[in-house]
């Protein structure tokens, strides 16, 4: 084990740019056997700590993630949780935030680090950003002080930052800055040194015990409001009979039309038992209902303020709400009220 702070680190593929190398036969990307990690990466040697490999079964694209996937990887988190004193989850950019936000969720009293990370270039390419975020995050997971982990949530991290993972969003799928967390400041930054931001950190009460919840309801909609958009494609989104939350994407700090149209078929939807969440379409800031008269509208018929939650967080926060058989304003209470960081 080495001195006081020397970490056992799990670290599990699922699949996604990180993992591929390129054939230099054919030039196209493949996956490459995960468990031969070490001599592709020969840095990982001279870290402290001491790293094992797991992997999906058949590696995945994450635009390919499912419920089943978050509960795989929450599976897998609960079976290895007293083993290791950290974890790092190697995952496809474009739904990282997605499936991070929702292992925030599943992971109640979470006391160790779950780190995600990836790239936007194969490992196996010269340019490559895989190394240093493979190295940084495994640097992160296996932070310590006086014997115990610094960071103790699910954190994402790209380009020389450490980000609270359900603030999280992509913002670009260009640049080896992908990601942005535009409501929270980071939780560390990587330079010469390595800072954390002592003050960010989720605080834990390390004597609860893990609770891994592995029920999530797929049946919500996001529905993104537009100028132009009309009575009747609104309301045949909203008659799905199984529909059992929505996602109300709305313009600045959460306003939508004053039309008596639309606010009768929100307010339909809210007496049918689905829960409508207010969130803002903007990248940054926050929903702020009754600031404007196109918001006081909403409040007043039930419609639960997201407040500056990002899409993302809001969908793994209605999955995992949403099995939980909550009365209406329990629910909305609940829904208001930050459990894992994810609400200022």
């Amino acid at each position: 084990m080495g001195n006081n702070n020397t970490s056992t680190i799990l670290l599990i593929y699922t699949g996604g740019t990180i993992g591929m190398i390129k054939d230099a036969n054919t030039g196209s990307l493949k996956p490459f056997n995960f468990n031969k990690l070490l001599e592709n990466i020969p840095e990982l040697k001279l870290l402290e700590h001491h790293i094992e490999v797991t992997s999906f079964e058949k590696p995945i694209d994450s635009s390919d993630m499912s419920i089943e996937n978050y509960i795989n990887l929450a599976g897998i988190i609960e079976e290895n949780y007293t083993q290791y004193d950290g974890f790092v989850i190697l995952h496809g950019s474009d739904t990282m935030s997605y499936t991070s936000s929702a292992l925030s969720f599943m992971l109640e009293n979470l006391c160790k680090p779950i780190i995600f990370t990836g790239s936007q270039l194969p490992i196996g390419d010269l340019r490559t950003d895989a190394k240093e975020n493979l190295i940084t995050s495994i640097q992160i997971a296996g932070l310590k002080r006086n014997g115990k982990t610094i960071i103790n949530e699910v954190g994402l991290y790209f380009e020389y930052k450490l980000y609270r993972a359900n603030r999280t969003t992509k913002i670009n799928a260009e640049h080896f800055e992908a990601f942005a967390s535009l409501n929270y400041p980071a939780l560390a930054e990587s330079g010469v040194n390595l800072k954390v931001n002592e003050t960010a950190l989720l605080k834990v009460n390390r004597r609860k015990k893990l609770i891994v919840h592995k029920e999530l309801e797929d049946a919500i909609l996001i529905i993104k409001v537009f100028p132009a958009i009309n009575e009747a494609t609104l309301a045949h989104l909203l008659q799905n009979p199984n529909l059992k939350g929505v996602i109300l994407e709305t313009f600045g700090s959460g306003n939508a039309k004053l039309n008596p149209w639309f606010i009768k078929l929100i307010k339909q939807a809210i007496q049918n038992n689905i829960p409508v969440v207010n969130v803002t379409q903007c990248s940054g800031g926050s929903v702020n209902m009754g600031k404007y008269e196109t918001s006081e509208g909403l409040t007043k018929i039930g419609v639960i303020s997201g407040k500056d939650i990002t899409t993302e967080a809001a969908v793994a926060k209605l999955m995992y709400l949403l099995t939980k058989k909550l009365g209406k304003k329990v629910f909305r209470t609940i829904f208001e009220t930050s459990l894992r960081g994810e609400l200022s």
